[in-house]
């Protein structure tokens, strides 16, 4: 099956597989925590029924796709021992402590209230409950935070020197931390997050609406959901362009093939929209291109000068293709979710927002696409990055393990059956859970129809029939 392929490709391509299924599920979890808090501070703050509704409708769900996020983690520390031995300890005086943080600060701090979230309303009171929820918020920001800066510092290095024993030895932790690219890394994924989840939300909301327009809990959630769209949308392609900014001043050659500009342009640089990158002969075969666009984007000046990769040493050009078009996919995507947003805005002005069902089918096709987002500038990020695992400092090929190319790909072979046999189940019972219309929770405080501000009842507090936590 993967006869003539190299011990370094196949521990890259392992490592990808693993990674790509693992960073789905913390950008979704990272959001919807924080989703459940806002609900959760509205249910308290106002006592409609419908957020508390959908606090219990979505904590399950968060529930499910927090332990998947976890089990999958666990794999990719193991590989950095197996396949990547060598970058382990190399960068273990820096990375390692990092890592560390992240489980003593976050992780502990996520799995130590998740508990009380799921299970402690009515045995700790709503504040305490409270508390709890934002503290499982704020840990998987912190979770975010550290893995962030470490996939940073290896991005743009700083704060350490070489000892003799060629390992990286921390000098500055401020500066290892807080990296040059750092801020920018962590704010583009956050707003991803919260980004993939109101597209989960919103979706999930639209389809329940298809289904009976009057569902007051479905059009809670889609109202919310278009409303973060429209307003984190706008903050993430502004965060975007910063992100490229800085990218440019420290990767270049990242941005040359996120450009497709293998010449130098030294008059202004156009911006290719699309087109087919050309390895052999260093070109971009039929280009659709703006002229200046690109100059005005990265140095806004139209006639600002650019590099390209013919000042780059061939052995240190990223694979131009595959960056090129991954940063294309989560571009249109971004923009995508913006008229999503737009489109919703404008319908709900026109008092409208829950009488289009097209736009609902809209939101229901949209529902996936932010992990496609995400999954699409990972691989712009970590691609783009090559031939280097720590950019311009430690080589990929210098990183791997003494390891065989056939033991590799037998352990690759088994993760891939693993993985699609149990997070594919993973994955369809979650979607079986949105599929299902939002139940009303037993509160135990109370009896009789609950209602919530302005509507019918929604469902009668029977214990038999509603499951209660």
């Amino acid at each position: 099956m993967f006869d003539g392929f190299t011990a370094e490709t196949l521990a890259r391509i392992q490592f990808a597989f693993t990674v790509s299924f693992h960073i789905i599920f913390p950008a979704f979890s990272i959001g919807l925590a924080s989703y459940l808090a806002v609900l959760n501070a509205n249910w308290l703050r106002t006592r409609d029924e419908t957020y508390l509704i959908l606090f219990t409708y979505w904590k399950k769900i968060f529930a499910v796709a927090f332990g998947m996020g976890v089990v999958s983690g666990i794999v990719m520390s193991y590989q950095f021992g197996t396949n990547w031995s060598v970058f382990s300890d190399k960068t273990g005086p820096v990375l390692g402590p990092l890592m560390a943080y992240e489980v003593l600060s976050a992780f502990f701090l996520e799995a130590g209230f998740l508990g009380i979230m799921l299970f402690g309303r009515e045995r700790v009171g709503d504040k305490l409950h409270m508390f709890a929820t934002t503290m499982v918020a704020f840990g998987t920001l912190m979770s975010a935070t550290w893995i962030l800066s470490v996939n940073s510092w290896m991005q743009t290095p700083a704060g350490y020197g070489i000892n003799a024993l060629g390992q990286f030895e921390p000098e500055d932790w401020w500066k290892i931390v807080f990296n040059p690219s750092f801020p920018y890394r962590l704010t583009h994924m956050v707003l991803a997050a919260y980004l993939t989840t109101a597209l989960v939300v919103g979706g999930v909301g639209g389809l329940h609406l298809l289904r009976n327009r009057e569902d007051a809990p479905a059009r809670r959630m889609f109202s919310m959901a278009m409303w973060m769209l429209i307003v984190v949308a706008p903050l993430q392609i502004l965060a975007g362009d910063m992100h490229g900014i800085n990218t440019l001043e420290h990767q270049p050659a990242k941005v040359m093939a996120m450009e497709g500009h293998y010449d130098s342009h030294p008059d202004g640089a156009p911006l290719i929209l699309f087109g087919i990158p050309n390895a052999e002969e260093k070109r971009i075969d039929y280009a659709v291109q703006i002229p200046y666009l690109s100059s005005m984007i990265l140095k806004h000046h139209w006639d600002a000068p650019l590099d390209g990769l013919d000042t780059i040493p061939d052995e240190d050009e990223p694979p131009v293709a595959i960056v090129f078009w991954s940063f294309r996919v989560m571009v249109g995507l971004g923009f995508g979710m913006l008229g999503l947003g737009g489109w919703a805005l404008w319908r709900r002005f026109r008092g409208r927002l829950y009488a289009t069902p097209l736009l609902h089918r809209a939101a229901v096709l949209m529902g996936p696409m932010g992990f496609v987002a995400v999954l699409a500038g990972w691989i712009t990020t970590e691609v783009g990055r090559q031939p280097f695992t720590v950019y311009g400092v430690l080589r990929t090929s210098d990183s791997l393990a003494p390891v065989s190319a056939p033991a590799v790909a037998a352990s690759l072979i088994a993760f891939i059956v693993v993985y699609f046999f149990v997070f594919g189940a993973g994955t369809v019972y979650l979607l079986r859970m949105m599929n299902k219309a939002s139940a009303t929770p037993r509160l135990g405080l109370r009896d009789g129809p609950i209602r919530t501000a302005g509507t019918t009842p929604i469902a009668q507090t029977n214990p038999e029939a509603i499951p209660g936590e």
